[in-house]
């Protein structure tokens, strides 16, 4: 579960992203001034830093540069001053990204979790041949069902081996777009229905037995069950 620092000053902006990053699983943790950011940021590992510009005790510019000297800690940028010295400064001073305010909740949780990924990877785990048939070679990015090789397009890639990380959670259709997209804020929900919809042709083609391995959970998501 990664951690993210947030310094924002006005509370009830904080308490949106705390909400919009909670919801999400993160854990997070708030300070109001650059002062307490600096002393958080040196006294614990954040995953990651989201950071207001306008501070009352300095600069998020000036915070970002003193974190730089000594971490290479992600840091996000989420502030009102949309000119665009101001992204380019936001930038060359160290930071991963740069978001203005009025900001989406959706797109904020996105853009971190965008750059958790480049900066954390996580290889997926294989799942075991015996155990259902399904099997994913994650070096080679190939995943076979009974034996045969599924031909999967990128996204049907990274559904499947999102599935399989995790068999019988449900995911919601705005997870499934994190996981599987690397701009999860171009596409839409029903993109993830089309995909679907070709991945379990492509299983069923392979094994009547994978028929069912992708259910619908109606009003939730989908789910990953085993072949009967």
């Amino acid at each position: 579960m990664s951690h993210i620092l947030i310094v924002e000053d006005e509370v009830s902006i904080a308490e949106t992203i705390i909400y919009a990053l909670e919801t999400e699983h993160f854990t997070t943790t708030h300070v109001t001034t650059g002062g307490e950011a600096l002393k958080k940021s040196a006294a614990l590992n954040y995953d990651l830093i989201v950071l207001d510009i306008g501070l009352p005790d300095t600069t998020g510019f000036d915070v970002c540069k003193e974190i730089r000297s000594g971490s290479n800690v992600p840091i996000l940028f989420l502030t009102a001053r949309d000119s665009e010295i101001d992204r380019v400064l936001g930038l060359e001073f160290g930071a991963d990204d740069y978001v203005t305010k009025p900001f989406s909740p959706r797109e904020l949780s996105a853009r971190i979790k965008a750059i958790l990924r480049r900066t954390c990877p996580t290889p997926v785990k294989a799942t075991q041949v015996s155990a259902d048939g399904i099997n994913i070679d994650p070096d080679a990015m190939l995943i076979t069902c009974f034996g045969k090789v599924v031909d999967l397009t990128a996204h049907e890639y990274k559904l499947l081996a999102t599935f399989l990380s995790q068999p019988s959670r449900t995911f919601t259709r705005e997870q499934l777009l994190e996981h599987a997209w690397d701009d999860p804020g171009s596409a839409m929900d029903r993109t993830v229905d089309a995909h679907i919809k070709t991945l379990r042709a492509k299983l069923n083609a392979c094994s009547d037995r994978c028929k069912e391995v992708i259910q619908t959970r109606r009003g939730l998501g989908y789910c990953y069950q085993h072949p009967s």
